[in-house]
């Protein structure tokens, strides 16, 4: 069987705390007024009881007697309840209250002579109004108990909700790239106040992130020294292979440093990317012309189809940067035909080869991870991601139905305007 869907707010801790406290409460307070109801009303009805079997014995002794009766005695007495009195026509004494005339009666009743029954009735009126407001007050005191606890409680969670909120914010900066991002509780900070689970929750959150930006920076520092120290040597590794004399070692050892400058580049490029400070320079773009200026410039055999062509706010280098890396990455990993295809401010770029790794797929592009024997070195899509994100634009990977491997880049739309049929 299959459980209820609840509602999003019902699963915060604050609600779950609010139950709970209302849940015990409530319980608290049913137990405590069931005991307080019980033994007062034992209390009460005792008293009245021990009144009324007083009263019939001295009614029992005055009827003995031949004496009259006192008011409220008498045999067989209109009212008498008949289980008292089929009780008392036994041979036994007892009480029962009932009600009478519309108020409530206490009856007292013991045999008599000629199988009747010599009965008493005390005014029970008073001890019942009694009863009544005591439960009622149980059951004010109670409500305003059960509200007051809320009360407290709720400023009590949701203290401590705002600090896990503001945490959890933290935590999602944090990994969306912030790694300046702290909680900076103040509890962490000063030792004498009392540090409770949220203060070191905060706390540990707070030196992960430090300890986290520390090695990205040394990571970013040791990439950025690396491709810088190698220009130099390859800028005259460069130089000296072109003063070689024609042939096909030449040809190996040309490719191999051009390779190598690239590399470095990239991995230039990529440094740049990681320290979050690229800035962008702006300026309003056709989309389907870029496109096309981007498939014309990688010399590859793509076909450029525009569905709907607009004008988009952008980075021209950067975003022809991303399109021309997609573009070459589906020649090289790919299998014909490609397509470039720009609808509105999606562009999509599709080959039909094998697809995409599953890695690649569910967590997007890691550098220096290639399978299946492709060369390179897995840069190529890591920069197009990078400078996808520096743009606002999203950058998703998925393989087609029909096969092959179609990435798909969504411009942000500052400024849309669709270009006019004819226009390009």
């Amino acid at each position: 069987m299959r459980r209820p869907a609840l509602p999003h707010w019902a699963g915060t801790l604050a609600v779950k705390v609010a139950v709970f406290i209302t849940v015990m409460c409530c319980g608290l307070a049913a137990m405590l007024g069931v005991l307080v109801h019980v033994s007062v009303t034992d209390q009460t009805v005792g008293q009245a009881r021990r009144l009324a079997l007083s009263r019939l014995s001295d009614a029992t002794r005055a009827y003995a007697a031949g004496d009259s009766l006192l008011p409220g005695a008498g045999v067989d007495p209109p009212g008498l309840p008949t289980a008292l009195r089929e009780l008392a026509v036994g041979g036994d004494r007892g009480t029962m209250v009932s009600l009478h005339r519309g108020r409530p009666t206490m009856w007292a009743a013991g045999p008599a002579d000629r199988h009747r029954a010599l009965a008493v009735e005390v005014d029970y009126y008073q001890q019942s109004r009694t009863i009544a407001g005591l439960d009622r007050s149980i059951l004010w005191s109670s409500g305003l108990a059960i509200g007051a606890t809320l009360l407290v409680g709720a400023v009590a969670v949701t203290r401590v909700t705002r600090r896990l909120r503001t945490t959890a914010t933290v935590a999602r900066r944090i990994s969306a790239g912030d790694l300046d991002a702290r909680v900076d509780d103040p509890r962490t900070k000063d030792r004498s106040r009392p540090q409770d689970e949220v203060a070191a929750v905060a706390a540990a959150l707070d030196t992960m992130a430090a300890s986290l930006q520390g090695k990205l920076l040394s990571e970013q520092r040791f990439t950025a020294d690396v491709a810088h120290e190698l220009r130099t040597p390859l800028t005259g590794l460069h130089a000296a292979a072109e003063l070689l004399p024609a042939g096909r070692p030449t040809e190996l050892v040309r490719d191999r440093v051009a390779a190598l400058r690239t590399l470095t580049e990239d991995l230039l490029e990529i440094s740049r990317l990681d320290t979050g400070r690229e800035k962008l320079d702006l300026d309003t773009e056709e989309l389907g012309a870029l496109a096309s200026r981007v498939v014309r410039g990688s010399g590859t055999d793509t076909e450029v189809i525009v569905v709907r062509d607009v004008q988009v706010e952008t980075d021209r280098r950067r975003l022809e940067r991303v399109l021309g890396n997609l573009v070459a990455n589906a020649h090289k990993h790919g299998r014909g035909p490609v397509s470039l295809t720009v609808d509105g401010p999606v562009v999509s770029v599709r080959d039909h080869g094998d697809g995409y790794p599953d890695y690649l797929v569910e967590h997007g592009p890691q550098r220096f991870r290639t399978e299946g024997g492709a060369k390179g070195h897995g840069l190529g899509l890591t920069i197009a991601a990078g400078q996808a994100e520096v743009l606002g634009a999203r950058l998703e990977f998925a393989n087609a139905v029909g096969g092959g491997a179609v990435a798909t880049l969504t411009l942000p739309q500052r400024s849309p305007s669709v270009v006019p049929d004819g226009s390009m």
